[in-house]
């Protein structure tokens, strides 16, 4: 009987999975990352590289973006790149039209990188705080990109996200000036972290600048002190591991359709 209510219980979960999958399927919250770690001497040719690559999405009128950022903290030697946010099924379309530029990456990208590893990103409009219009709006300059490791098991995804959705409530509720974006990572190899929580950042000085209101005491003045109190509770239950990195946006390695 255990066996089996065990196969229930997966089977359950399984199929929730699998109808918010199909929720997510016609919308455009789906992003997907590529970071390269490169050897300090293979920086200028990666980047000739990446450039090349970038002509020939160029060439083939392809209309879908590619952010890059550099990594300015942590791991130094790394490049990100972001496409989105699209459906599940704009990223088939992707495979077909970049295809033809396969081949230049092989030849003019990958003979320069030490690894490189892919995930997809999906954002969580109801865990984020962001400016209206954001989509459309210039690139930051710098991204705080803040990684989060839950806890193995269901509740630990509840209580985060509980929280997480609480706190992005209370951020629109006091009209608070700090904007962040959640996005869950699916896709991810072992030990990729489950959510990741991206700040944008004007400047150095903008990053360096605590924010005041704190994001606790502005919880606190819409929810009050105790309530806050357990909110900070469950998060800090629910998360095994956090580390952080700030990104700086690049013009130069980035493609934009139509430029």
């Amino acid at each position: 009987m255990k066996i089996l209510t065990i196969c229930v219980m997966s089977a359950l979960a399984l199929t929730a999975a699998s109808s918010a999958l199909a929720a997510e399927a016609n919308k455009a919250v789906v992003n997907r990352d590529w970071t390269d770690s490169v050897a300090p001497a293979q920086q200028q040719a990666y980047e000739a590289g990446q450039k090349a690559f970038n002509q020939c999405l160029r060439d083939h009128g392809v209309k879908f973006n590619l952010v890059a950022v550099t990594h300015e903290t942590g791991d130094t030697y790394k490049y990100s790149y972001v496409t989105g946010p699209y459906t599940w099924a704009d990223f088939d379309t992707m495979d077909v039209v970049t295809k033809p530029c396969d081949a230049t990456w092989r030849a003019q990208g990958n003979p320069h990188l030490l690894s490189e590893t892919s995930v997809f990103l999906v954002d969580q409009p109801e865990l984020s705080h962001m400016p209206g219009g954001w989509e459309k709006q210039a690139q930051p300059a710098f991204l705080d990109v803040i990684y989060e490791t839950l806890k193995p098991g269901h509740d630990a995804n509840e209580a985060f996200t509980a929280t997480v959705k609480k706190i992005a409530a209370a951020a629109e509720k006091s009209q608070w000036p700090y904007y962040f974006r959640t996005l869950q990572v699916q896709g991810g190899d072992e030990g990729s972290p489950d959510y990741l929580v991206v700040l944008p950042q004007k400047s150095w000085a903008d990053y360096g600048t605590e924010a005041s209101p704190s994001l606790w005491k502005m919880v606190e003045g819409v929810y009050g002190k105790e309530d806050t109190a357990a909110m900070r509770k469950s998060l800090n239950d629910a998360v095994q591991h956090s580390s952080s990195h700030v990104d700086r946006y690049s013009a130069d390695l980035s493609y934009v359709p139509g430029k």
